[in-house]
């Protein structure tokens, strides 16, 4: 929410529109687990084809996921190649192929997973046009180590809508 309302208050949308948040998350997955094909993937597809018919358009995919891959350093090693096939598929099966995609460098590792750099230097060399990277290192944790605090989140959602804004 904080980043809809971000995009609200700068004026970045046309007067009178409405921010829409499809959300597909699922807490705890690796990237492996969101191949085109699988349940996850396949819902989320269909998510966003909802979401955009009639007079809805998708303007961005938010992607906050990488801590369950750095529990185990073939995944974190295979992280940018498969966020790459990621990112080609779903602009592919949403005919979308430019569609801005901003990716959340993670900050933690599930089950302090000790492949928690390698992940985050996978995110970061991930090249391909309209990706954009925001970095979520730094930002406050809740007391279980894992999670953002609110006010963090609410920072984030402030950081990935100026990244948006940034490519209007």
């Amino acid at each position: 929410m904080p980043f809809a309302h971000a995009l609200l208050r700068a004026r970045a949308c046309p007067r009178g529109a409405v921010v829409g948040l499809v959300p597909c998350a699922q807490g705890g997955t690796p990237i492996a687990n969101w191949t085109r094909g699988s349940e996850m993937y396949q819902r989320m597809v269909t998510r966003a084809r909802v979401a955009g018919a009639g007079t809805g358009r998708i303007a961005a995919l938010l992607w906050f996921q990488g801590e369950a891959d750095a529990m185990r350093r073939e995944d974190a090693l295979a992280y940018a190649g498969r966020m790459e096939v990621f990112v080609r598929d779903i602009r592919r099966d949403l005919a979308m192929p430019n569609l801005l995609v901003i990716q959340v460098g993670i900050a933690t590792a599930q089950k302090q997973g000790k492949w928690l750099d390698l992940v985050r230097k996978q995110q970061r060399a991930v090249r391909l046009p309209n990706l954009k990277y925001v970095d979520a290192m730094g930002l406050p944790l809740a007391n279980d180590i894992t999670h953002l605090t609110t006010q963090a989140q609410v920072r984030l959602g402030r950081m990935l809508a100026d990244a948006y804004i940034a490519t209007l």
